[in-house]
């Protein structure tokens, strides 16, 4: 059995199609209703078929009342690190403290390139990823002494005001697969988001959770600080199958993908309950 002590929390990863914006909406604010507490959304600025993730955040944060909000994950090669620590103040100070920050280090380059994205290679995207973060960090610090200064490779700030001050201090969560991508998971994020699809096995989450505590363990960290989610499609998203990420992965928050409410109300109403009726008996 593997735990890092964190409660069980369940999110919705709703599609941000283009074509039914108002769905979109409807399907967040089902969310909030039925007490998920976390809605997120793919974030592709190549593809005209999906929304902007960040211009819907904003939108869906006023439709909602308590349900966080998040890009899972923000495209860091198309969204300069101080637009997006501006923009998660923004929208963090609006929505009374529901903004959490997912990001990656990229993917689908000819896509990005196609726009005007620099290609990264893989060594690089994560060195640019680091940066990114200490610079995200830097500018949410509102009280440190002086102006933000970073000097990197690929980002850098000479002299950027800080802040906005935020209502609650706004999580990271990185999507990674790789290890040196999950070692600065460990470093330096509040949360790791893999899905469910990209796995090569269940049991490969055993040297992705070690290579996080690793990490970790590097920068002084508790691996426990590190919150394991699981982007998982509904159909995926058996008891049984939960139920052993949890227990043998330390897997604490389920982020169920679907895009039908039927679907979101039968895993809150029906699985969940389950979920937790399984789990309570073998780890008291």
């Amino acid at each position: 059995m593997v735990s890092y002590g964190q409660e069980l929390k369940f999110g919705t990863f709703i599609t941000p199609t283009s074509s039914d914006p108002e769905r979109v909406i409807e399907l967040a604010v089902a969310s909030d209703r039925l007490g998920f507490v976390l809605a997120s959304f793919q974030d592709h600025p190549y593809q005209p078929a999906l929304l902007d993730a960040w211009s819907l955040i904003a939108f869906v944060a006023a439709r909602t009342e308590r349900i966080s909000l998040s890009a899972n994950v923000s495209n860091l090669p198309l969204r300069l690190p101080v637009l997006l620590a501006r923009a998660s103040a923004t929208i963090d100070l609006l929505s009374n403290g529901r903004l959490e920050l997912g990001i990656g280090a990229g993917g689908f380059w000819d896509a990005i390139e196609a726009v005007g994205g620099r290609r990264l290679e893989p060594g690089q995207a994560v060195e640019a990823l680091d940066e990114a973060i200490q610079i995200i960090r830097e500018l949410w610090n509102a009280d440190a002494a002086g102006p933000a200064r970073f000097e990197g490779k690929f980002y850098s700030v000479s002299g950027a005001k800080r802040g906005p001050r935020t209502p609650h201090a706004i999580g990271i969560h990185i999507g990674a697969y790789k290890p040196k991508m999950l070692r600065l998971t460990g470093r330096l994020a509040d949360g790791w988001i893999p899905s469910f699809g990209y796995l090569k096995s269940i049991e490969s989450l055993a040297a992705m959770n070690a290579a996080i505590d690793e990490g970790a363990a590097a920068a002084g960290r508790n691996p426990s600080e590190i919150r394991r989610w699981m982007n998982i499609g509904f159909d995926d998203a058996q008891v049984e199958t939960m139920a052993r990420l949890a227990e043998d992965y330390g897997i604490s928050g389920f982020i169920v993908g679907t895009d039908k409410i039927a679907q979101l109300e039968a895993f809150m109403e029906e699985r969940v309950p389950e979920l937790r009726s399984l789990l309570s008996p073998r780890q008291g």
